[in-house]
């Protein structure tokens, strides 16, 4: 038995891992140009496959036989090799998505709800709104009902990304402004890679009820598996796999004052947790080729801060990283966005008393309790965790786990 996710593009597919908690079978990623697409399904070694984009419609042609939810649907995310050789067509999309609506609590009964993108994920997503007593509404670049005209749609309960935008490495794009919507009682995108894309970053903002594509990953990835196996899986497998995943994907941010020991502790975090990690005040350094303090002698605070927008926006689209901010890094509101897309925010507080200030160029010439002051509420607004770190080392290590552990 051997399984694959088939697509074009697929480095940073999480699909092997989730199928390696699913089943024991080899799991791979076939990547294939159109040109081969057809000569892959008729002579490919394989039992059985997912599909991603963009041959969920491609790969219909090259089929056995579809079963009645991919002819309905008219896009096919799971093929199987039969006994006899045949490859049959299924689409579990569907129940990828419903499992989403109903672990999110919406209710979209009788409510209007808009889906953005025309392509085969929107006629999964509209299937299952519909299903569910919903009036669906497709929003696509030059129909009836466009990016043009969504004014006509400002009552709408509900909106459902089904488009690639903001998915990585194309992060920190939204596909619609929220502010258009004054009825909005939920907001879910089915990418999961950022883990909050901007659309979703928005929604909690306006605290609007919000979530990200990875339940659904999950849950398709459930029911493919048990095609694949020709077994019942249990559905409880859908969150423990969840949050799995969300641990492992999770960036683990440090903020605070300078000197608060977030390099320090992020090594130590890092080895604990077998991470790895990254100071972004050393990768400032590393883009501008001289040290901080030279930065500011040649650039002043402004040239500084647009440079660690721009490490943090890159080391934000990553996951499973441990962070050091600089301390500065809650001045700039884009920062925010850049750092929790993908992370969980932990704020370290210590004594001012006990922050150095050597080689720390603000900290030299101003007054830290003055900073403190004007920064505080900024790193509240930022953190997801407040952390004391003026105790020993291995206490706050503990404290940092204990809110991760708890958290997912």
């Amino acid at each position: 038995m051997e399984c694959g996710l088939l697509g074009q593009k697929l480095g940073h597919s999480y699909s092997p891992q989730i199928h390696r908690l699913l089943g024991p079978y080899p799991y791979r990623l076939f990547e294939k140009e159109p040109q081969a697409l057809e000569d892959f399904l008729r002579r490919g070694r394989f039992t059985g496959l997912n599909v991603t984009i963009p041959y969920k419609k491609a790969v219909i042609a090259y089929l056995d036989r579809l079963t009645p939810e991919a002819a309905r649907l008219g896009a096919v995310n799971t093929i199987v090799r039969q006994s006899d050789g045949a490859l049959v067509g299924h689409n579990t999309d569907y129940f990828g998505f419903r499992s989403m609506v109903e672990q999110s609590g919406a209710n979209f009964a009788g409510k209007k709800v808009l889906v953005l993108g025309s392509g085969g994920a929107s006629n999964t997503v509209v299937a299952v709104l519909r299903e569910l007593g919903a009036q669906a509404v497709v929003i696509s670049r030059h129909g009836e009902n466009n990016y043009q005209n969504l004014h006509r749609h400002a009552d709408a309960a509900g909106i459902v990304n089904a488009t690639p935008v903001g998915m990585y490495p194309n992060n920190g794009i939204s596909p619609v402004d929220l502010d258009l919507f004054h009825s909005l009682e939920c907001v879910l995108d089915i990418v999961y890679n950022p883990a909050r894309t901007r659309l979703i970053l928005e929604a909690q903002e306006r605290k609007i009820p919000a979530m990200s594509g990875l339940w659904m990953l999950v849950a398709q990835a459930k029911e493919s598996s048990e095609w694949f196996q020709g077994k019942t899986l249990s559905d409880d497998v859908i969150g423990q796999i969840c949050r799995r995943l969300r641990r492992q994907m999770e960036n683990i941010i440090l903020i605070g004052m300078p000197g608060s020991g977030k390099t320090t502790l992020a090594a130590a975090l890092a080895a604990r947790l077998g991470r790895p990690w990254a100071d972004a005040d050393a990768q400032i350094e590393a883009a501008a080729g001289c040290p901080i303090p030279q930065i500011f002698a040649q650039q002043g605070q402004a040239g500084f801060r647009k440079l660690e927008s721009q490490v943090l926006r890159e080391l934000g689209k990553q996951s499973g990283l441990v962070i050091a901010t600089g301390g500065g890094c809650v001045t700039r509101a884009e920062n925010y966005p850049a750092l929790h897309q993908n992370g969980t925010i932990f704020w370290l507080t210590r004594d001012l008393r006990k922050l150095p200030t050597q080689g720390r160029p603000l900290s030299q010439t101003g007054d830290l309790a003055q900073m403190y002051q004007v920064r505080a509420p900024l790193y509240r607004r930022f953190a997801d965790h407040i952390i004391d770190n003026d105790g020993p080392l291995d206490q706050t290590l503990a404290r940092i786990i204990q809110c991760l552990e708890e958290c997912v």
